[in-house]
């Protein structure tokens, strides 16, 4: 009932930037709370950095504080991550996913979108 659909990546030198966007579509999420995950090769997926329903209490992981800024446009059913400053650390798939701030909710996942950074 929801589908998500991350685009954005793509390959970028050190130091460079790239927006990723996920798109929903099945359903308003506008009551949902929405994040980013990333999972590089050889390593469990992580969290990368979510936000509420509101648009507020943004939270990052501590490797990715000052350079990613996580937002959400509800009227366009869609969050965004900005990725600044970025490290060769920094590449991975990177997923986004949504869900109702509830014990229990449904998780919804999108299928991905590669991030490449060059030394």
């Amino acid at each position: 009932q929801v589908q998500l659909v991350e685009s954005g990546g793509g390959l970028v030198q050190a130091g460079g930037s790239l927006r990723l966007s996920c798109a929903a579509s099945g359903r308003t999420l506008r009551n949902y709370d929405m994040g980013w995950f990333r999972q590089a090769p050889g390593k469990e997926r992580e969290f990368v950095a979510a936000i509420n329903w509101s648009g507020g209490s943004p939270r990052y992981a501590d490797s990715v504080k000052g350079r990613f800024t996580i937002s959400r446009d509800n009227a366009k059913n869609t969050v965004y991550l900005q990725m600044n400053s970025l490290e060769p650390e920094d590449a991975a798939v990177y997923y986004c996913c949504v869900r109702r701030p509830l014990a229990g909710s449904t998780e919804y996942w999108g299928q991905g979108t590669q991030v490449t950074v060059s030394s």
